[in-house]
């Protein structure tokens, strides 16, 4: 009986040979290797933040990473870093929430973090996403269940820490009105947006634009008042 020839012909496909990928294959499969590295650095810099039997960074881990950036902890890009992240509980990031904003701002070290600020400031300044961040810290200093306004002394830092920078004069006029009233103990989250639209609709400090039947929160009502007449 004769002997089947290993060989082939010349030009037949061989089914043992390897499979050949494409340029564009060999770089997906690069970059999800990349990709991955970086996910596994941003997670071993959470952890060497992070409270061991809370999992995840509590207050004193999140000044331990202020100093190591060298920014002060009340700075207020803290403040946007956590609106990146989307940060449910103030002083605190969970690793999901850590692995989102690291993750957006390309940054797996702490020296990428703090030269990743400046344009996190920028993009938070945008009209289109200023608005949300004004939002989102009033919600993130709410650290009660349930809790739905802000007491006065806080929400003058917050308005300082916040809007300071954008209407340095209705917000210094404001923070003088709120400590000398005694009709508001606190403030909600109509009356914090309420100001936001106030300085962006009215002209200050004449107020000819401001029509008090419109509907303004009735605290804007009597700031306009008092600010009427402390300007006659």
């Amino acid at each position: 009986m004769m002997r089947r020839s290993a060989s082939k012909k010349a030009g037949q496909p061989n089914s043992t040979n390897s499979i050949n990928f494409s340029p564009s294959d060999l770089f997906r499969t690069a970059s999800s290797r990349a990709s991955s590295k970086e996910m596994e650095r941003i997670d071993n810099l959470f952890h060497s933040y992070a409270n061991r039997s809370l999992g995840m960074i509590d207050p004193e881990g999140i000044e331990t990473l202020c100093s190591d950036m060298e920014v002060d902890h009340t700075d207020v890009r803290i403040l946007m870093l956590a609106w990146k992240m989307k940060a449910e509980k103030q002083g605190y990031f969970t690793l999901e929430e850590w692995r989102r904003g690291m993750k957006a701002l390309r940054a797996d070290t702490v020296s990428k973090l703090r030269k990743a600020l400046p344009e996190l400031e920028k993009e938070v300044k945008r009209p289109s996403n200023f608005e949300d961040f004004y939002s989102y810290s009033f919600c993130y200093c709410l650290t009660e269940e349930k809790q739905k306004s802000i007491d006065i002394e806080s929400i003058c830092q917050l308005l300082d820490l916040v809007l300071g920078s954008h209407f340095r004069a209705q917000v210094d006029y404001f923070i003088e009105y709120l400590k000398i009233q005694s009709d508001y103990k606190v403030i909600n989250m109509d009356q914090w947006m309420g100001f936001f639209r106030f300085c962006n609709e009215i002209s200050f400090p004449d107020f000819s634009s401001y029509n008090p039947d419109l509907a303004w929160p009735l605290i804007l009502d009597n700031f306009v008042e008092w600010m009427q007449s402390k300007l006659t």
